[in-house]
């Protein structure tokens, strides 16, 4: 379907209002954590899935349950634990029997992950055969049980959370399941201010409901806005050269990060990357990104798919201060 210029406009003046409330509706439960909100709503809009890394008691949890309630979807909480089974995320079939005729079949009942919004909750402390249940939903949006495909409701969104500090009986992502996801989102202590404010609003009493402020009609209409939106020729090169930069292999790797890098980024990287540019811009009331939108999209989108080399864990040379090497070399 064609929009004319007037619709378009329109259309991106009604993002930036819902963008509004949104976060409006999130301050009742959220205190700070803006840039960490403007991620979650650029990876939604993109249909990319989250990473969230943080400490307990950062109110991961309640941020996305929050969101869910801004955006009217339906939302499950999965707690993965290492006894947690496949099908007890998927579901499964179960053999029921008709009482009026003693008829037994089989019947496929749904797991937690059919749902719009599902919250994989410390999802490095199961195991990879239980990780790998997500790949496919993940992916296709759709999973298979008993050799029958069922497809998932849509939208259809996973965010899942790590805790970086506990890592005794955790099982490390693989690599294929991490570039599923398309942002990893470090969540920080709060500053003082921000601090001060959630102690005094969480140990008094409190009416505040957070209320939808979005409808499904509109959540696609914002969604299909993000892939028309203009993109420059030489953004997309700066993208390409960006993702290519994380490859040791590669002539566009500078030669001061070659040796930080044991493996680098593929080209869904380079897809995000514009992507998540494209949403920024809306979210900040721009009808097309530019060079910062780029910048800031590199941190999230690429810190999953760096992997340090030895060099670079004896130096602590973290992954977000070689991205930053990378940006100053290739985007001077």
């Amino acid at each position: 379907m064609k929009h004319s210029i007037k619709d378009e406009f329109e259309i991106l003046e009604q993002f930036a209002q819902t963008v509004e409330k949104i976060k409006g509706e999130l301050e009742k439960k959220i205190i700070g954590q803006q840039n960490i909100i403007n991620d979650l709503i650029a990876g939604f809009l993109t249909g990319g899935h989250c990473l969230l890394i943080g400490v307990p008691g950062l109110a991961k949890t309640m941020l996305v349950q929050s969101l869910a309630k801004c955006l009217d979807l339906d939302f499950n909480r999965i707690q993965f634990t290492p006894d947690l089974m496949p099908s007890d995320i998927t579901g499964s079939e179960i053999l029921f029997e008709d009482r009026s005729t003693g008829e037994r079949n089989l019947k496929f009942v749904h797991g937690p992950i059919f749902s719009n919004i599902v919250l994989a909750d410390e999802i490095n402390r199961t195991p990879p055969k239980t990780q790998s249940a997500l790949l496919q939903a993940m992916q296709e949006q759709e999973i298979t049980s008993s050799g029958k495909t069922y497809p998932l409701p849509k939208p259809f969104w996973v965010l899942a959370t790590q805790n970086p500090i506990e890592q005794e009986g955790t099982y490390p992502l693989p690599e294929a399941q991490q570039d599923r996801f398309m942002f990893s989102v470090l969540i920080d202590y709060p500053d003082f201010e921000s601090e001060l404010q959630i102690v005094r609003s969480t140990t008094s009493v409190s009416e505040k409901e957070i209320e939808p402020v979005v409808s499904l009609d509109e959540i696609q209409k914002f969604k299909n806005l993000v892939w028309r939106v203009p993109v420059t020729d030489s953004l997309v090169n700066a993208a390409v050269k960006l993702a290519r930069a994380t490859r040791p292999s590669s002539v566009e790797c500078p030669e001061k990060v070659r040796k930080l890098i044991t493996w680098g980024a593929g080209p869904r990287a380079s897809q995000n990357l514009i992507l998540a540019s494209k949403a920024y811009a809306l979210i900040d009331n721009r009808p097309s990104p530019d060079i910062s939108d780029l910048k800031k999209a590199s941190y999230p989108v690429l810190r999953h798919r760096i992997v340090r080399s030895f060099h670079a864990e004896v130096d602590s040379i973290g992954t977000d201060d070689i991205i930053k090497i990378i940006i100053n070399e290739i985007l001077k």
